[in-house]
């Protein structure tokens, strides 16, 4: 809150003004009660208009017993809530500050009917049935993902992520590890996330759409499949889904070559566990939707913000990370498919200014509308007027790139979902008096793992090259000799970069 010239500024998700006590109509108030109660907290202000204007309480004693009395009797359970009389200028204010509460859902009552109510922008709403679904588990300290689904776990198997399990850890799998990750309960039974990673899914809701769309909207379908598994598979199909309908180049430059690809594939992976990760299952009617377009991925899952704002209203760097179903998010993190800590909205940002062809506008952007998630990952290689040339992106990294003679058939390859093709870029420019040496494989391929993944660490570059550590070390040694790759940030958090270099 704050006090400018006896006006207070302003209603907002935490605070509500009132002008005067409506003692006929308590309903009006109490329901704002129920939903600071139901959500974050926050404070009614008695003596304010809706200007935000101070005009005071004739008597500020009587307004409050009344408000005490009309709590106790129409809430319950009974919210902690603190009366406090504020003066001003010889105003007298009455704040009743409500805390955030630990026993939701906290109903108003009257006449046989209970209603819950959250506070979502500067208003107190009925909750929905999913709302009242979330308030009834969080009073419980109960998740949804984390309730006993009364199936036998005997009945079904988890082949599908042991496996998995194996390849991204290298450890032995356990099948203790089905109870100590929240799959199982201690009495043999599957828990609802136990249905979503168990082989054969029996959850409905556990589905993507995936479409190709033709051009810039939803209009002809060039592909369109549904895929129903779980969500291990679910990740897999929507990942290759995704690089099937999209498109990757690059361009030869002296010494080695430079991918322009049009999205960073580990920044849309990030996307997509995160919509895995965070949508609400409760909807029955509801899947994950991947749309592609020419110029843009959306990823699109039922549930919206847990405290009810909108995330484009929200500064991406201080969104706290609160997790709707934590015992998915936890298995996901024991495969190492997201990371222990942290914002994954503000990983894919990261991840995607990390690309060598990356402009300002084209980061990932976030949107809620209804009870819908939107995360959008705009083409890199595309302008106003259509697919920028290679070449043309190419020049864009690079101003200075013409200088130097295409080596070989002087082509830049681009692969996709359309054909391939060669565009001759450089000309017939004159050969440099000292001929570069170009890298080897290995690093050429730490180089092409960057790209794909910024924040790869050097094991997994190791493994995915199938040499030894110290190789990778030596090489990336050389390499930032060279001035092609430089580290940013910690060892752990950090983030390599390509540094594209006359």
């Amino acid at each position: 809150m704050k006090i400018h010239d006896s006006k207070l500024i302003a209603e907002c998700t935490s605070y509500d003004f009132k002008e005067m006590l409506e003692r006929k109509k308590v309903k009006s108030w109490l329901k704002s009660v129920s939903a600071f109660a139901n959500t974050d907290g926050g404070s009614l202000f008695y003596g304010v208009n809706d200007e935000g204007e101070i005009v005071g309480l004739e008597n500020a004693q009587a307004d409050a017993d009344f408000i005490s009395e009309m709590i106790k009797a129409r809430l319950d359970p009974v919210p902690e809530v603190e009366l406090i009389p504020i003066e001003i200028k010889g105003r007298t204010l009455l704040e009743v500050k409500v805390k955030s509460g630990v026993l939701t859902p906290y109903y108003y009552f009257q006449d046989g009917t209970r209603t819950a109510f959250v506070r979502i922008g500067n208003e107190s709403v009925e909750c929905n049935s999913q709302q009242l679904l979330s308030l009834v588990l969080k009073g419980t300290h109960m998740t949804w993902d984390s309730l006993p689904a009364q199936v036998e776990a005997s009945k079904h198997s988890f082949i599908i992520l042991a496996n998995t399990f194996r390849e991204q850890t290298h450890q032995e799998w356990n099948d203790k590890y089905l109870e100590s990750f929240g799959l199982i309960t201690s009495d043999g039974t599957l828990t609802n996330a136990g249905l979503l990673f168990a082989d054969n899914c029996p959850v409905f809701q556990s589905r993507i759409f995936c479409t190709r769309w033709t051009g810039l909207y939803k209009d002809d379908a060039i592909s369109s499949i549904e895929h129903r598994a779980n969500l291990v598979l679910l990740l897999k199909y929507g990942m290759d889904f995704i690089k099937n309908y999209t498109m990757s180049g690059w361009v030869k430059m002296p010494d080695y070559r430079l991918n322009l690809p049009d999205y960073s594939d580990r920044a849309v992976f990030e996307g997509l566990v995160n919509h895995l990760i965070h949508r609400d299952y409760t909807v029955m009617g509801g899947e994950i939707h991947i749309d592609i377009y020419d110029d843009r991925v959306e990823l699109v899952s039922p549930g919206a913000m847990l405290d009810g704002t909108q995330i484009q209203d929200r500064d991406i760097y201080n969104v706290p990370s609160i997790r709707r179903n934590p015992v998915i998010a936890d298995v996901f993190t024991q495969l190492d498919y997201m990371e222990k800590r942290g914002s994954g909205l503000r990983k894919m940002l990261e991840l995607t200014k990390t690309l060598p062809n990356f402009l300002p506008g084209k980061e990932p952007r976030y949107k809620t509308e209804a009870s819908s998630f939107f995360t959008t990952f705009y083409n890199l290689n595309w302008g106003e007027s259509g697919r920028i040339p290679v070449e043309a992106v190419a020049d864009r990294v690079n101003s200075t790139l013409k200088k130097y003679p295409a080596s070989g058939d002087g082509s830049v390859k681009i692969f996709g979902d359309t054909p391939k093709s060669s565009v001759k870029i450089f000309g017939d420019a004159p050969k440099p008096s000292v001929k570069q040496k170009r890298l080897g494989r290995t690093a050429q391929s730490i180089l092409d793992l960057v790209i794909s993944d910024g924040t790869i660490s050097q094991d997994k570059m190791a493994e995915k090259i199938g040499v030894s550590k110290r190789a990778i070390e030596m090489q990336i040694a050389n390499l930032k000799a060279k001035g092609l790759l430089v580290r940013e940030g910690a060892d752990h958090g950090g983030y390599w970069r390509i540094v594209v270099k006359p």
